[in-house]
């Protein structure tokens, strides 16, 4: 059985954990060559070892240009151009106005704006016609949840910028949309919480209509259909995927 991405060329940032893990081992399923970055070796090294010669890990800080620079320099060297892009390394401290330092304000637009900007522009050379981009947004960006108003005006900058690049590279023939998870059981979301995650993710299911986190496959499932020709009509758009937060 011929895979959806079959013998086609990716990238995935933040790839070596959470929803960009879930995201690595669906593109592989489906047939596809992964180009995955990370900031941690030993997770690279596990990722070289799970999946062997499908994926290519490299060590990549995606808020450092020189780092983004060397990713691009691995996929040029490869030769194949790149069929789809995830764009998905980001992240953030939940702090309230009063706590917020200018180091918390360079550290998440740092990774979550800068890092996305630097990673889709780079692609822009290697980006064949009908490739498509999904960026990873979030529900923070439309919420009013206490301590969350960084980070959520980090993924509102995402959503307002790729409707922008959406415009810019239809004449490419490329499309970019973004997946918009809600709260979803990764260790990114678990090390947020100061003291007891248990609690703190116990309580967000709990507000959820199914009574549980997401699962990040469930996500990867959807950044699949926007990267693969089911999707050939969209662009610019933003897909939830919010386990029914936005209708509680």
């Amino acid at each position: 059985m011929v895979g959806t991405l079959q013998d086609k060329t990716t990238l995935v940032t933040g790839g070596t954990s959470g929803i960009g893990l879930a995201v690595v081992r669906r593109f592989v399923a489906e047939g596809a060559h992964v180009f995955a970055t990370g900031r941690r070796q030993e997770a690279l090294d596990a990722l070289r070892d799970e999946f062997g010669d499908a994926v290519t890990p490299i060590r990549a800080d995606a808020a450092k240009p020189t780092d983004i620079a060397t990713v691009f320099a691995a996929i040029a060297e490869r030769g194949r151009g790149l069929d789809a892009v995830h764009a998905n390394a980001g992240g953030g401290e939940f702090k309230s106005l009063d706590a917020v330092t200018a180091e918390d304000f360079e550290a998440t637009f740092g990774t979550n704006v800068r890092g996305t900007t630097l990673t889709v522009q780079g692609a822009l050379p290697f980006l064949l016609r009908g490739s498509a981009v999904v960026v990873t947004g979030s529900t923070a960006a439309s919420g009013t949840e206490p301590s969350f108003g960084l980070y959520g005006a980090s993924k509102a900058a995402i959503a307002a910028l790729t409707r922008t690049w959406a415009a810019e590279l239809a004449p490419r023939g490329v499309r970019i949309n973004t997946v918009v998870p809600g709260p979803t059981e990764t260790p990114g979301l678990a090390g947020l919480a100061p003291g007891n995650p248990d609690a703190m993710l116990e309580q967000m299911a709990s507000g959820l209509p199914f009574g549980r986190l997401l699962r990040p496959e469930e996500v990867a499932a959807a950044v699949l259909f926007l990267v693969s020709d089911q999707s050939s009509g969209m662009t610019g758009s933003e897909l939830l995927v919010d386990g029914g937060s936005s209708i509680v």
